[in-house]
């Protein structure tokens, strides 16, 4: 007749083995966890500056280094909607957050 016997949970083996997998587990979370930093975000707002007008978005004869460094790096945005034709309507919607209709800006007198 066959016999199985119960593991041992508490032997030394075993404890130490639990050990070292529950320590490299908190460990990893730890790291983990570690790494998460909040995004750092910098908003260039230009006046009458183009698509087209910087380098990282391939412009040649204008120069733009820090910022095309700065583009390669992060993360650019290429697309991006206006409310309004004129420029400062479309600015106050951005600096303000409300929408086109509830600002008082019209136009750029």
């Amino acid at each position: 007749m066959i016999v199985m016997q119960k593991p041992n949970l508490f032997s030394p083996t075993s404890v130490a083995i639990r050990f070292i997998i529950a320590l490299s587990m908190f460990l990893l979370a730890g790291l983990a966890i570690a790494k998460e930093r909040p995004p750092n975000v910098i908003l260039i707002l230009a006046d009458d500056l183009g698509y087209g007008d910087l380098g990282c978005f391939g412009q040649k004869t204008l120069k733009t280094p820090r910022l095309d460094k700065m583009a390669a790096e992060g993360m650019k945005f290429t697309q991006f909607y206006a409310g309004c034709t004129v420029c400062a309507p479309s600015r106050s919607v951005l600096l303000t957050g409300r929408h086109m209709g509830r600002t008082v800006v019209r136009g750029n007198s």
